[in-house]
């Protein structure tokens, strides 16, 4: 069996991270990875609006409507479900990170 059938493989250059936010304060900020085109679908929906997401914990974070903290950042609400993740420009069939 070699590593890109293994369950255990998800990473690599052709799968988005685990953790991966649009927020440039963020820890799991990552430019590059964000220039390429993340889609993610969310409870068997893709979502346009997700601010960060956990594959392994399965977990996204959307806007909460308009509000704003004090600090003039967006509110977010965390939503548990199944999430999955590709890169959007390897087109059709790009593989998918999935927990």
């Amino acid at each position: 069996m070699t590593e890109e059938t293994t369950p255990a493989a998800s990473t690599g250059p052709d799968l988005p991270p685990d953790r991966l936010a649009i927020n440039p304060r963020s820890e799991y900020f990552d430019a590059d990875k964000l220039q390429r085109g993340v889609g993610i679908r969310f409870k068997g929906v893709v979502r346009t609006n997700v601010e960060e997401y956990c594959i392994s914990e399965g977990w996204v974070r959307v806007q909460a409507g308009k509000t704003m903290d004090r600090k003039g950042q967006p509110l977010t609400i965390k939503l548990n479900g199944p999430v999955e993740a590709w890169y959007e420009d390897l087109g059709e069939g790009a593989p998918v990170a999935k927990a």
